[in-house]
């Protein structure tokens, strides 16, 4: 059976007629272009950050982030599903990563005093040491790969995009 040539096709010729929605069109090639760009940039930062972090530190991106929300949390606290919300991870996901920094004496499990069923994660203090060490290595690298490469008005226009998408 031969097969049907698609070296010069993209998405864009490809795509399932639908009816239009929001501003009554399909993203165009230079828009997904845009949107490819963005993705490439964040998947691109995030594996330096990550590697840096395991590397440096031997701590992954995702149990940094869960560290900072909690020490930014009330009384460095926060419900299970309230970090899920916080670190853009599942519920079961959050619980695993918890399990690990708990094992690990960097976070403890304790309950919502408002709610008897309620489990929050708290950071502890070796957990704000932690943090604290491995800040020093997150931060230069978002100085380096991110903050270096753009000047203050890209800077200033990146956040405003970005609250804007954020919504």
């Amino acid at each position: 059976m031969a097969r049907a040539s698609v070296a010069s096709t993209d998405v864009t010729d490809i795509a399932e007629a639908r009816p239009a929605t929001d501003r009554g069109a399909r993203p165009n090639r230079e828009e997904l272009a845009s949107w490819r760009a963005f993705l490439r940039a964040h998947a691109t930062i995030t594996r330096i950050l990550e590697a840096e972090l395991v590397t440096e530190q031997r701590l992954s991106l995702a149990a940094y982030d869960v560290l900072v929300q909690l020490a930014e949390a009330p009384q460095r606290r926060l419900r299970m599903t309230e970090l899920a919300d916080a670190v853009l991870l599942s519920r079961s996901g959050v619980t695993r990563l918890v399990d690990r920094l708990e094992r690990a004496g960097l976070v403890a499990r304790c309950p919502v005093e408002s709610d008897g069923r309620g489990v929050a994660a708290e950071l502890t203090p070796a957990g704000l040491d932690r943090l604290r060490i491995a800040a020093r290595t997150h931060l230069s690298g978002i100085q380096r790969h991110f903050v270096n490469r753009l000047d203050p008005d890209d800077l200033a226009t990146l956040e405003r995009i970005s609250r804007l998408l954020a919504g």
